[in-house]
């Protein structure tokens, strides 16, 4: 019977069993080279994610750098800034009413929105909920004298930015801004976190590298479901809160890395002339810019209407910081000196005149006849000078003098639209200056080239350029359209010996300068010119930049009228207050002085201010008076700068 069993067994058994046996090896085999792969290859790896897992890393944010003025005035630094927070779990119930009420009597807490706060946060009762953001000082003083009868209640400190100065310099210097999910997806392997502030404009946005800082850190305890938090110890000094938002015992567990603060920024702004400039201009729409004509160094950039950047820091300022950034008109965040393009007017004679010498289609005698008007060829239509009697025979030199435009129009038609533009460029003028500060508009001086591009999908005759078109941009009208920036660092061309200059606030940034343009003969003719039209008390006609004379100081000038309009538009009224503001010319001067150290470039716009010779040749007057009057000899900074 047994062996009759032994033969109904199944057949091939051995061979499966021997099969499973050596999926079992090789299974056990496996599993064993990925222990060992796990706990000997990437021990390191593993390592660090159970460490991750196991300790937190709160971040300590770094101060922005201080921003300093030329003469070690600080700008911009960081003041304490306290919030009054409070942590429920640390209140007992039965007091939360009593704690409310005091808050509402002492700091003008909202006790209904509190409570909500305190409601929404029932399963992590040790979360810090903030109570009041940047109280002040009498608040904190208040608040920390009676913190015995407020328990649960803390005050967080932490640093803000300030601005000394106010509006002074304030489109200028910038904003700071929370961090946009764009901003946060460029920056965020450079140490940038969602609710972050970063500058948004100005100074503090084109050098955010530079005054961001390098944030610190703390190591310590981290459970599944709560979140450490920073507090503040009487110096202001971070330390970390006893429990986490849901009450577990937290541990340090190494000493915290320090933040860096960030580095500070040197600039050359004057700010004394700065103020002064920015307090003349008030009422006006315009801006002015004043340049060291050897370096480009920026003393003075003003324009108005302006801003205070600390209303998008400071507490209690949210609704002038919603008009600012609704684009109200006048926009008071657009800097006039280098984001808003004008018609130059006469003052782009200056550069007509030195390209025409330069380029030797006129010398220091060629004549034009003005009778009050010019016509092309002798015929077609007349372009008026403004001066309807005309000014008689003119040369260079008088004609910059008495701004006659029948001069410039004979020139212009002479020198050619290509050549305008390649000398217009040449001295900064329809091109970037390269200044830092973000933003900067070029505007345009237009030529054949542009107007083909301009029109390259229209009819042949649309494509042309014409001569006419020449006449009216030989005196800065038609599509030409500079920045009051522009015409400094043309005007800082002509006096520091023909280099075009860049502007530039970062006293420490590199000074560059092109190669040569004008020669000394062409700029001495053109400068004879610019002083014979400050010049006045001398036989024969005043220049129209009489106003701008300062005694005691060689000043040079020219003066611009820019019409915004066709003069049919505003022919028939009387008085210049009669027509409307947005008909009204503009109003440039541009200025130089020659005799002090440092030299310096000068450009005024007026918005609407009708006429340059009476309107902004005095504002250049005013800002050389200041300048010069009382001031001390130029830094050593700077003076190095230029050697």
């Amino acid at each position: 019977m047994p062996g009759k069993k032994e033969k109904e067994r199944y057949e091939g058994v051995e061979k499966r069993v021997g099969l499973v046996g050596v999926a079992l090896v090789l299974a056990m085999a496996c599993l064993g080279t990925h222990f060992w792969y796990l706990q000997v290859l990437s021990l390191a790896e593993f390592s660090k994610m159970a460490e991750d897992n196991r300790v937190w890393q709160k971040r300590l944010e770094a101060d922005r750098g201080l921003i300093y003025a030329r003469n070690g005035e600080v700008l911009a630094d960081n003041r304490a800034s306290a919030d009054v927070v409070m942590v429920p779990a640390e209140c007992p119930e039965e007091l939360l009413d009593s704690v409310c009420e005091r808050l509402k009597r002492w700091i003008e807490v909202d006790i209904e929105e509190l409570k909500k706060k305190i409601k929404a946060q029932e399963k992590r009762p040790f979360t810090q909920i903030l109570v009041k953001r940047d109280v002040t000082k009498a608040d904190r003083v208040r608040i920390e004298e009676n913190l015995h009868a407020l328990p649960g209640i803390t005050i967080i400190v932490h640093p803000q930015r300030r601005y000394l100065f106010a509006r002074t310099a304030g489109q200028l210097l910038g904003y700071l801004g929370e961090i946009n999910r764009e901003e946060l997806d460029r920056l965020s392997e450079q140490g940038y976190f969602m609710g972050d502030l970063i500058g948004k404009d100005g100074l503090e946005r084109f050098y955010e590298d530079l005054l961001h800082g390098s944030d610190g850190y703390m190591l310590v305890t981290k459970y599944a479901s709560g979140q450490p938090q920073l507090r503040t110890d009487k110096a202001g000094l971070p330390v970390i809160a006893r429990r986490d938002s849901i009450g577990h015992l937290l541990d340090i567990e190494a000493p915290p890395v320090l933040p860096l603060s960030g580095e500070s920024l040197y600039l050359t702004l004057d700010i004394g002339l700065q103020q002064k400039c920015e307090e003349i201009l008030v009422g006006e729409r315009g801006s002015i810019i004043v340049l060291d004509a050897d370096t480009g160094a920026v003393l003075a950039m003003a324009s108005e209407p302006g801003y205070d950047p600390g209303v998008f820091v400071n507490r209690g300022a949210d609704e002038e910081r919603k008009e600012l950034l609704s684009g109200s008109i006048p926009n008071r965040m657009t800097h006039r000196g280098y984001r808003e393009v004008y018609p130059p007017g006469s003052v782009f004679k200056v550069m007509l005149a030195a390209a025409a010498l330069e380029a030797k289609v006129i010398d220091a005698n060629t004549r034009f006849y003005c009778n009050g008007s010019y016509m092309i060829d002798g015929r077609g239509r007349a372009w008026n000078c403004w001066n309807h009697y005309g000014h008689g025979g003119m040369n260079v030199v008088e004609a910059l003098a008495y701004s006659c435009d029948v001069f410039f129009y004979n020139v212009g038609r002479r020198l050619e639209a290509e050549r305008i533009v390649a000398y217009a460029n040449k001295m900064g003028l329809g091109v970037s200056t390269g200044i830092d500060v973000p933003g900067e508009q070029t505007g345009l001086v237009p030529g054949p080239e542009w107007k083909a591009m301009l029109n390259a999908d229209k009819p042949e005759w649309e494509q042309r350029w014409y001569p006419g078109e020449t006449v009216n941009l030989s005196i800065g009208q038609g599509s030409c359209t500079t920045t009051p920036l522009q015409n400094a660092v043309m005007m800082a061309c002509i006096i520091n010996g023909g280099y075009r200059v860049r502007p530039f606030l970062n006293r420490n940034r590199q000074m560059l300068r092109s190669e040569k343009i004008f020669s000394d003969e062409t700029l001495e003719i053109v400068i004879k010119g610019l002083r014979m039209c400050v010049e006045k008390g001398r036989p024969g006609p005043t220049g129209t930049g009489r106003s701008a004379q300062v005694e005691g100081v060689e000043v040079i000038g020219k003066t611009g009228t820019a019409q915004v309009t066709s003069l049919a538009n505003i022919k028939g009224y009387a008085r210049v207050q009669d027509i409307p503001y947005e008909k009204r010319h503009h109003a440039w001067f541009v200025a130089g002085v020659l005799d002090r150290s440092p030299k310096i470039a000068i450009a005024v716009l007026i918005e609407h201010g009708h006429a340059g010779g009476t309107v902004a040749a005095p504002i250049a007057a005013e800002v050389i008076k200041y300048f010069y009057q009382g001031q001390p000899t130029e830094p050593e900074t700077l003076a190095a700068d230029r050697e």
